[in-house]
């Protein structure tokens, strides 16, 4: 979706132009497609990990109001933001902490553009494919396995899980542990290309899903290098496992 549909997009939306004008939060409409196309399987909650100033979460709640969101951001200027944007919202609940395989505390190298900002340092492709996305600083976060913060019994079925963590995805499905069969379906931003140094790539993920029984069910939203070779997409998997889907 190229910028000008995406600024119609969300002009043409009050929750969305709302979040804009006030919050400068843009939605994810990006992820529109995927949502409506879930919507007939009534999700009822939303793992959102990786959540910054709610782009998804905003997109999430149009498409499935009744659901229940889960939101983790460990930056504190964007969870501020998150705050404002989904004040008032008792269904949206947002815990300034990152996904990790172990409770701790750790090094998040904050980008330039704050959404880019990963627990891996910030490899020198990633700032030339994305200008204005190099690390400027690093500050100390407390990491939390998602067991520890959200029990099972609180993931009401149908549920999905969004991962957006900047090449951490290896340890945030271990984070994740056993939790992870609660889930329906699972979407997240997998790489082509080292971005973040020592991160998870695409096949790695669709792997370690695989032994997991979820299956790739499609791929939305390709970015392209010059040459045309895919940078990253978000992929969407489904858990096979009998009576998940």
């Amino acid at each position: 979706m190229n910028k000008l549909m995406k600024a119609s997009v969300i002009l043409s939306n009050s929750r969305f132009c709302a979040a804009l004008l006030r919050h400068r939060t843009a939605a994810g409409v990006e992820h529109l497609q995927l949502m409506h196309y879930l919507k007939a399987m009534g999700i009822r909650t939303i793992i959102d990990i990786g959540a910054n100033r709610g782009q998804f979460a905003l997109v999430a709640k149009e498409v499935f109001p009744n659901a229940t969101i889960f939101s983790f951001e460990p930056l504190q200027e964007a969870s501020e933001v998150f705050t404002k944007v989904f004040a008032g919202d008792n269904a949206v609940r947002l815990y300034q902490v990152a996904i990790g395989a172990n409770n701790s505390d750790g090094m998040i190298h904050v980008s330039q553009s704050d959404d880019s900002s990963s627990l891996l340092p910030i490899s020198e492709l990633q700032t030339a494919l994305f200008p204005k996305t190099g690390e400027k600083e690093t500050r100390k976060v407390q990491i939390r396995r998602l067991p520890d913060v959200v029990h099972e019994a609180e993931i009401e079925q149908p549920s999905l899980l969004k991962i957006d963590v900047q090449g951490y995805e290896k340890e945030v499905l271990a984070g994740v542990g056993n939790l992870l069969q609660t889930f329906t379906w699972i979407y997240v931003e997998c790489s082509f290309m080292e971005l973040y140094t020592g991160q998870t790539l695409a096949h790695e993920v669709i792997t370690m899903l695989a032994k997991r029984n979820f299956k790739l069910e499609g791929v939305y939203n390709h970015s392209y290098d010059r040459k045309g070779l895919a940078i990253q997409g978000d992929f969407l998997f489904v858990n096979m496992k009998e009576g998940s889907a």
